[in-house]
């Protein structure tokens, strides 16, 4: 399956946002990308960093935007993860939306591990972000969830074998030290799950995390530039189960009580 991650500087303005993705699944369609996903808060920007005040979103025409982007999805036979605000009654999540080959939304999965800027504006979700692409069974997180190794063994239990993990983790000031921490703490959960790890981060201020794709080994694969627009692609496929793998795997089941075939 082939695979998209694209970074861009994300904002408030919804609308030049909307024509960083459409650049992005113009280029993807080209490169036959079945899977396109995009950063943390993509179409509206995260708040405060990237959007000043949550309430001052414009969700009609943030609806509206993601309605296009639906049809971007059909029109081109892909899927597409998208990072925005969901609004339910006075509550807003932290959204991942998952949007298939036919245009239709068959999942969001919200943030659920929240401090900070998070906890100001956003309620926890309760989704696990597990699901089916063609024969690949994905899962999601988003950015600060990256750091609690609970949350990633959930995807293990579940069986999920390829991760995707959406960031907005930028700072005023560059700091190579917090990148790289962020890029330890992925190769880390991709390492210790035998699960392939793909992170896509905003480029709006310094990137303090990566673009990358991680495999099951923890061994990094790809690195988008820091700090530019970039579409990464990446033709992925099911990983052959070795000798090896099979033992951290086995060992890993047993240690949490799951009986399952590898």
């Amino acid at each position: 399956m082939k695979i998209g991650i694209f970074q861009f500087p994300g904002s408030s303005n919804i609308t030049e946002n909307y024509k960083h993705i459409v650049r992005a699944v113009t280029e993807a369609a080209k490169n036959k990308v079945r899977l396109l996903v995009f950063q943390e808060c993509a179409v509206c920007g995260y708040p405060p960093v990237e959007t000043p005040e949550i309430k001052n979103i414009d969700f009609e025409l943030l609806n509206s935007v993601i309605k296009e982007i639906q049809l971007l999805a059909k029109e081109n036979d892909m899927y597409i993860a998208l990072g925005t605000i969901r609004k339910e009654s006075s509550k807003y999540y932290n959204s991942l939306l998952l949007i298939n080959s036919d245009g239709d939304i068959i999942g969001d999965y919200d943030k659920r591990i929240l401090w900070g800027w998070d906890l100001d504006n956003f309620t926890k979700g309760n989704k696990q972000g597990v699901y089916q692409i063609d024969d690949i069974k994905v899962g999601f997180r988003i950015c600060y969830e990256v750091k609690f190794p609970e949350s990633f063994r959930e995807l293990f239990k579940s069986g999920v074998e390829l991760c995707f993990v959406s960031f907005c983790d930028v700072l005023e000031n560059d700091s190579i030290e917090r990148y790289n921490i962020i890029k330890s703490a992925l190769v880390t959960r991709a390492l210790e799950n035998t699960m392939n790890v793909i992170s896509v981060n905003s480029i709006s201020k310094y990137q303090t995390a990566p673009t990358a794709v991680i495999d099951f080994n923890g061994i990094i694969i790809d690195e988008a530039p820091r700090n530019q627009e970039y579409l990464m692609v990446y033709d992925y496929k099911s990983p052959i189960i070795n000798f090896k793998t099979k033992g951290q795997i086995q060992n890993s089941l047993e240690l949490l009580g799951i009986a399952r075939e590898i």
